[in-house]
């Protein structure tokens, strides 16, 4: 016999944004926890997909095609939500500023994977790296904010697999760490410190008392097609136009209290926490080593994303004005093959994306996305926690999927039902959120979510072939952002 599905009670309307990869993933799981009239559930989209979701439609549900700008956003969403209503944005290029300054407005609850901007590409070449980055937008987003009432209408931002499930997996693993360590035995001070901070849920003292140097959001995408990538076609496993955007931006990090040296082109911000820097080089064609339990050693872009800004500054450790202590925090991302290819042939061609553009679904045969946190550094070396959820096991959950989209849709759901549990929460980041409530939804879709100590450092596996005639780092420069760079 089934269990039946756990469920989560909706009495108002549903405004879903975009028709996408990763939404047409979360309507499924929408349609199985979701205890609500369905007709009461808009999906919009300025292209024409409702034939992609004809379960989603027969449960009552209405398609509109519409884009969202700037001068009807406000007329638009008054259509299908109000107060006491949910937005759940899975769509490009809206302003977060604006469009969450719409829903406290107008008492509705909000969910998002991604800071925005209406145009992103807007005077890119005269505009300088810093004002390009996610630092920047965040910036942007706690100034508005300061107009919001603290009580308002809860707002979640940046709440997919990564940024979003990372920064939960953060928290596990810190706790994992500490109780490792307290098994096999530290003397009765420090064991009376960890067992208080963890009491305490004092994550970034937790992290420094470990001495957690370094926190790669490490992935490795596998899945592979029976449909190989044709010349002048861009192939991937999710939102194609999202991930040329982060790619082609500067390569953002957060940004250590250890770190003795900025690497080349690096550029700091003048304002704010300064937990960030950034680089005038693209994030796709700056790589460095990390490592995933299943795959080992791999080599993975710095692509910009939400959480190097979001985890570098929740563990932060202050002493007045100044930060004592800082973990280097940013994405190390090794795609599928085609994708890596698809990128190649982007560059060779000055950066125009490809055109046909296609997200594998059906046509993937095998393969798994590892994607998880990998912390450096500590007492213990290394440690990573995370979800390694092959094709296979992916397809069983949500028929028609892939594993890309499901680690994203299954943290949707879980900052839903945060949100439905705490409607009046403001602004927050996925640190905000009890991950143990996160977690408890998402997991069931993500497979396997180890959590796994390993000897792994920069070190390891590197090879130079001309070890003789350039300088290499030492054991004294191991977790050093320059060891980690290819």
């Amino acid at each position: 016999m089934t269990t039946p599905a756990r469920r989560l009670t909706v009495k108002g309307r549903v405004l879903l944004l975009g028709s996408g990869s990763v939404s047409r993933c979360l309507q499924p799981l929408l349609l199985r926890h979701l205890d609500m009239d369905f007709t009461k559930l808009t999906v919009m989209d300025f292209e024409d997909y409702a034939g992609l979701i004809p379960d989603t439609l027969a449960a009552g549900a209405t398609y509109v095609r519409d884009r969202i700008t700037p001068e009807n956003m406000a007329e638009t969403l008054a259509k299908y939500v109000g107060d006491g209503d949910l937005l759940i944005n899975l769509s490009w290029n809206i302003g977060t500023e604006d469009i969450i300054d719409w829903c406290q407005d107008h008492g509705v609850r909000y969910v998002d994977t991604s800071v925005e901007l209406w145009d992103p590409y807007a005077d890119q070449a005269d505009t300088p790296p810093v004002e390009r980055t996610l630092y920047h937008r965040h910036m942007g987003l706690r100034k508005k904010a300061r107009s919001w009432r603290p009580d308002g209408p809860t707002a979640v931002v940046e709440h997919g697999a990564n940024p979003g499930l990372v920064s939960h997996w953060t928290k596990v693993a810190l706790e994992d760490i500490a109780k490792q360590l307290l098994k096999q035995g530290v003397d009765e001070s420090r064991r009376a410190k960890l067992e208080g901070l963890l009491d305490a849920a004092d994550y970034p003292h937790l992290a420094h008392d470990l001495g957690v140097k370094v926190i790669h959001i490490s992935e490795r995408d596998t899945q592979i097609s029976d449909k190989p990538k044709e010349v002048g076609e861009f192939v991937n496993t999710w939102s194609i136009e999202g991930f040329y955007e982060e790619g082609v931006a500067p390569a953002e990090m957060g940004w250590g209290t250890h770190e003795r040296t900025l690497p080349a082109n690096a550029h700091t911000h003048a304002e704010g926490p300064r937990n960030q820097i950034c680089l005038a080089q693209a994030g796709h064609s700056t790589w460095v080593r990390s490592w995933v339990p299943e795959a080992g050693s791999i080599h993975g872009m710095v692509v910009r994303h939400g959480e190097a800004m979001t985890i570098s500054d929740y563990l932060t450790v202050w002493n007045g004005d100044e930060a004592v202590y800082r973990p280097t925090v940013h994405y190390a991302y090794l795609p599928t093959d085609a994708a890596i290819a698809s990128w190649l042939e982007c560059r060779m061609n000055g950066y125009r994306l490809q055109e046909p553009q296609r997200i594998m679904t059906d046509e993937i045969v095998s393969g798994r996305d590892e994607l998880g946190v990998l912390l450096m550094g500590h007492d213990l070396t290394s440690w990573w926690v995370g979800s390694q959820l092959d094709i296979h096991e992916a397809r069983e959950l949500v028929p028609g999927q892939n594993a890309t989209t499901l680690q994203v849709a299954a943290s949707v759901l879980g900052a839903v039902a945060w949100i439905l549990d705490n409607p009046d929460a403001g602004l927050c980041t996925p640190e905000d959120l009890d991950h143990k409530v996160v977690l408890d939804w998402a997991n069931p879709y993500l497979g396997p979510t180890p959590s796994v100590q390993s000897d792994w450092t920069p070190l390891t596996d590197r090879y130079q072939p001309f070890e003789k005639f350039v300088a290499e780092p030492g054991e004294d420069d191991v977790w050093q952002f320059g060891t980690f760079l290819v």
